[in-house]
């Protein structure tokens, strides 16, 4: 079973509709997709591609190696038993960048690459969200301007981008690349390696692979698609597993709502229950999700990022 693949391009031509329905059958059952013939230059992700590995060898490399991952490996190693893992800790070296932190600046043209990559990713996202919005029947921009606090054309919604690698390791059974979780926010473009595998998602109870595809970009929903569509579309859960060969990049950009936002099932999607309606002309609509301020999702999700995604909406709920 492979992850579907979509080729962005044919959404310009006769193909609109037919590109259009498998886009929307990748939300609505799988929750994660591949596209090809995007639009971001290649060149530029060559480039990106060049400058976080030398970032990672010149800048980062040394400190993963003393960090707790490693020493709690090596304590595990030690008292050698079956049951023995590490928990609670990635195998991952990970850094963010966002318009107001401070990036990596000896690494020559790495804030005038990643700049540009991020510009052309957060214009595939808010392309991505109009797409949902036509399939989803929603006024175009709808989902864009929820993640802005309701604001048309604003920027207040947060756009970061996590650049994560996963060394090689010695015992990759006994530790994770990164636990199992759904994302919190909402669209995520995912840049991954086209060499080293390891990212899986969980499909109808099998954990599968998503396949290394040169120069794609990896797509999923988090949890704010999945609430503001009503369910229709799901977040899905997916790891990374830690792999005694290669050096895994992976550059993950979020296009996520301003914390103040406030996320909720669109009204167009509220559906009738018609069982309860027994003929008495009284409607009962019926929202799935609760609406709530994004900042106390994140609240909630910073303390449950690793356990089930529904007790998170039942604790907002109670917010």
């Amino acid at each position: 079973m492979a992850i579907p693949v979509i080729d962005f391009s044919k959404l310009n031509g006769e193909e609109r509709a037919n590109t259009l329905a498998q886009i929307a059958t990748c939300c609505e059952e799988w929750g994660f997709f591949q596209l090809v013939n995007h639009g971001v230059p290649v060149e530029l992700l060559e480039k990106v591609k060049r400058v976080s590995s030398e970032n990672f060898k010149k800048e980062r490399e040394d400190n993963f190696n003393k960090s707790t991952a490693i020493n709690l490996l090596n304590e595990v190693e030690k008292n050698k038993s079956n049951n023995n893992k590490v928990e609670n800790v990635d195998w991952e070296d990970v850094f963010l960048l966002t318009d107001d932190n401070e990036w990596p600046s000896n690494i020559p043209q790495f804030r005038e690459i990643m700049k540009e990559y991020r510009s052309e990713l957060k214009n595939l996202a808010k392309q991505l969200m109009e797409i949902m919005d036509e399939n989803l029947g929603l006024p175009k921009g709808y989902i864009n301007k929820s993640f802005n606090n309701g604001e048309e054309g604003s920027e207040n919604a947060f756009f970061g981008t996590k650049v994560s690698h996963y060394p090689p390791c010695p015992n990759p059974e006994m530790v994770n690349g990164l636990r199992a979780h759904t994302d919190a926010g909402g669209v995520i473009l995912l840049f991954q390696d086209d060499q080293v595998d390891g990212l899986q998602i969980l499909k109808d109870g099998k954990w599968i692979d998503v396949q290394p595809i040169q120069n794609a970009i990896v797509i999923n929903t988090g949890d704010q698609i999945e609430v503001l569509s009503n369910g229709k579309y799901k977040s899905v859960w997916h790891r990374v597993l830690a792999k005694e060969n290669g050096n895994r990049r992976s550059i993950a950009s979020f296009y996520n709502p301003s914390l103040k936002a406030t996320i909720a099932p669109a009204p167009q999607l509220i559906h009738i229950d018609n069982d309860n309606n027994n003929n008495n002309n009284k409607v009962e609509l019926i929202s799935n999700y609760p609406a709530f301020k994004f900042g106390d999702y994140m609240n909630v999700y910073s303390e449950q990022k690793f356990s089930p995604k529904e007790p998170r909406f039942q604790a907002v709920r109670a917010m």
